[in-house]
C-alpha cells in the first residue's frame, strides 16, 4: 500500500506561519525532504492550495523575479521542484473550490477519496498541508510519516502546526538530517497509521 508523507515547515517554537501569516523566516521552499522521486501524487487541503498554485506558477513564469511570500529570486532547487509540481497529479480536498488553473489538479470534496488514493497502485503520496488538512489526515490515521523542518527561529506566536488533537498520537523517530541553513528535519512514522 502508498504510504503518505507529510512534510512541514516549522519554527522551533512549533509554528508553520508567523502572527500575520509571514513566511520570511523559511530558507527557501526547495525540496529539501527529497520527496519528488518518492512521490507522484501531490494532496492538499483548500486553504493551502490557492497559495501553492500561485508560488509554483509564479516560479515557473519568472524564476528570476522576486516571488510571492519570499520576495527573492527562485534558487535552482525552487525550479526544479516548480517544474516537477507543474507536471505531478494533484489532488485537493475542497467543498468550496472549484476549478484550478493547473491541468494536472483535481478536487475532491470527502477525505475518504485521498484514503482510496492509498489504495491505488503508484509511489508514495506527498500531504503538503496545511495545518487543518493534515491534522484532518492524521485524525483519520492516513498519514504514514511526518518530516519536519525544524527551523531555528522562534516566532513567538502564530499559526501552530497541531493546533489541537482529538486523540493521542504515538509517533517514532525514524531519522534526523541536519541542513545547511540551520535547520534540523524529523522523520517521524506514526504508529497508527491505516
Amino acid at each position: 500500500m502508498r504510504k503518505i508523507i507529510c512534510a512541514m515547515q516549522v519554527s522551533l517554537d512549533g509554528f508553520i506561519e508567523g502572527a500575520n501569516g509571514e513566511l520570511d523566516w523559511i530558507e527557501n521552499w526547495e525540496d529539501s525532504y527529497g520527496l519528488m522521486e518518492q512521490v507522484d501524487t501531490c494532496v492538499l487541503g483548500a486553504g493551502m492550495y490557492p497559495g501553492y498554485e500561485q508560488y509554483w506558477s509564479a516560479v515557473l513564469a519568472a524564476p528570476d523575479a522576486p516571488l510571492p511570500f519570499s520576495g527573492k529570486a527562485a534558487t535552482q532547487g525552487e525550479i526544479d521542484y516548480a517544474r516537477w509540481a507543474n507536471r505531478t497529479p494533484h489532488v485537493v480536498l475542497s467543498k468550496s473550490l472549484n476549478e484550478s488553473a493547473w491541468k494536472q489538479t483535481r478536487i475532491v470534496r470527502e477525505i475518504d477519496a485521498i484514503a482510496f488514493l492509498k489504495q491505488e497502485p503508484g509511489k508514495d503520496i506527498y500531504a503538503i498541508g496545511g495545518a487543518t488538512f493534515v491534522s484532518s489526515l492524521i485524525e483519520r490515521g492516513l498519514v504514514d510519516e511526518l518530516r519536519l523542518g525544524i527551523h531555528p527561529v522562534l516566532l513567538g506566536r502564530g499559526k501552530p502546526l497541531f493546533k489541537e488533537s482529538a486523540t493521542r498520537h504515538k509517533l517514532a523517530l525514524a531519522q534526523t538530517r541536519p541542513l545547511p541553513w540551520g535547520t534540523v528535519e524529523l522523520t517521524y512514522k506514526l504508529m497508527d497509521a491505516a
